[in-house]
């Protein structure tokens, strides 16, 4: 008899967990909260458009071949890849600088704004290539359980090359001198949830995964990624219910026996939480059976909240980019009143998909579809909708201004979606909207355990545990806690 599994949560680690689940030959049944797939990535349809809810970038294309390779799928199996150029924009108070997807062209770039930094670059870029392949090769698929999994020779060996224990900010200053070339180098980490000068250097493997990996759009959106391992869940024979939100789970003699929802009560073999972590700890398990404090938690250095805003013009705006950053006020200040000060930022950075660029199928004829993201602080009060509007309009000021074509006229759709959205539709920690910062002190070994140390078949997997926030990092982490459910039951 095939043994059985419930993964609560059907974002992308729940689906990768349970995808991997049922290729073992096991009975997965996956309860979701919500009305369809996709946790955070789910999608929203109004008035004629259509917008991912979350998630936006498509980088790493490598991470979701692999994904797929490993059922015997490829990605154009089910959905097609457009390579964006340019990558994204810059907008800055001086003008706007577009980075191209080609590497001649970029280095063309790098040239123009700081001679010499062209070979710079190249030398960057090997040493951001290293880390990646040495990362994917050793670090990022180890589930996190000991030190022991980190002893391999060849890691020690790289130790050096890996650089630690010095910072993005230190080693992006080694090799460039110019602010703007700094500032675009150091941005990618943001996606990690602190600052440049917080992060190992070991992650500008991200600018490996930005200038060679490129950046993508799977055509219909990101939501496109979501169908297409959710349908091959569902041809691996996994079962999803939604619409049933988990309201506890009972356990006896260090076992879970009973997950309970609102509908129904469930007995399983396995349990992989891909719900927020906390949540699951603090809300579903009795007290006995708890990893961690709340005290633990509150010590966590969390990666920031977002204000969202999803858009839908009555026009088509002129010389725009799919992905534009609005780098046009101070970093420093923004970054100080998300991590060190934390409050609501005096004038924050902000972040502007417009995937109508490059996708026609996402407004109506004519229209454009607009989404916003301004970062903030995780855990702040004051999330009222007069601040939500005060931002909204401070932001698409801006891109009036830097635009030099009317926006705010010409909406016909807006919804706003913030931190007390976060905590009500998702549980979010402190309404964080990326999990945990990839702080040193919150890496590998160091991040919550994707085994919970009280119940001997719970398990967990998502953006608060191994190996990280983001889309790939989520589909890497189903993988690994059913993996580790696998040695353990199989």
């Amino acid at each position: 008899m095939a043994k059985n599994a419930i993964v609560i949560g059907s974002g992308f680690a729940g689906l990768s967990a349970a995808s991997f689940l049922a290729k073992a030959g096991w009975d997965v049944i996956v309860l979701e909260k919500h009305d369809s797939p996709g946790g955070r990535a789910r999608q929203l349809k109004e008035s004629g458009f259509t917008f991912d809810r979350g998630p936006s970038w498509y980088w790493m294309p490598d991470i979701f071949e692999r994904y797929f390779h490993q059922f015997g799928k490829q990605t154009s199996d089910y959905y097609s890849l457009k390579r964006l150029d340019p990558s994204y924009r810059i907008y800055k108070n001086d003008g706007s600088m577009d980075i191209p997807a080609d590497f001649t062209e970029l280095k063309k770039l790098f040239e123009s704004i700081e001679p010499g930094s062209s070979k710079q670059l190249e030398k960057f870029i090997s040493e951001a290539a290293f880390k990646y392949k040495t990362a994917m090769d050793k670090f990022v698929f180890k589930p996190g359980q000991s030190i022991a999994e980190f002893l391999d020779p060849d890691i020690m060996k790289a130790l050096f090359r890996l650089d630690l224990f010095n910072s993005v900010k230190t080693h992006v200053r080694k090799y460039f001198k110019n602010p703007r070339i700094r500032e675009l180098l150091e941005f990618p980490v943001l996606f990690l949830g602190a600052m440049p000068d917080q992060i190992p250097s070991l992650y500008t493997l991200m600018n490996y995964a930005d200038i060679v990996g490129g950046t993508w759009y799977p055509a219909g959106g990101i939501f496109s990624v979501v169908d297409a391992m959710y349908q091959l869940a569902i041809e691996l024979g996994v079962k999803f219910l939604f619409s049933e939100n988990v309201t506890s789970i009972k356990s006896s003699s260090s076992y879970i026996q009973k997950i309970i929802t609102d509908k129904n009560e469930y007995e399983a073999e396995v349990v992989i939480g891909t719900a927020d972590y906390h949540f699951i700890e603090n809300n579903l398990l009795e007290e006995n059976d708890r990893t961690y404090s709340e005290k633990y938690w509150d010590k966590r250095m969390m990666a920031p909240s977002c204000l969202l805003y999803y858009v839908g013009l009555n026009k088509k705006l002129k010389n725009i980019s799919h992905h534009s950053l609005f780098f046009d006020t101070s970093f420093d200040q923004h970054a100080l009143e998300i991590y060190k000060q934390p409050g609501w930022p005096s004038d924050p950075l902000f972040y502007v998909s417009a995937s109508s660029v490059s996708d026609d199928s996402v407004a109506p004829e004519g229209c454009e579809n607009l989404f916003f993201l301004v970062p903030v602080a995780a855990g702040l009060s004051g999330d009222s909708e007069s601040m939500r509007e005060k931002y909204f309009r401070m932001i698409i000021a801006r891109m009036e201004k830097h635009t030099n074509q009317n926006i705010e006229g010409a909406i016909i759709y807006k919804k706003s979606f913030a931190q007390t959205d976060f905590i009500q539709e998702y549980n979010a920690y402190k309404g964080n909207a990326y999990g945990l910062a990839n702080t040193l002190l919150q890496t590998a070994i160091l991040k919550p355990s994707s085994r919970s140390k009280k119940l001997y078949n719970l398990f967990y997997a998502g953006q608060l545990t191994v190996p990280g926030p983001g889309v790939p990092p989520a589909l890497i982490s189903g993988e690994i806690a059913a993996n580790e459910a696998l040695k353990l039951f199989q």
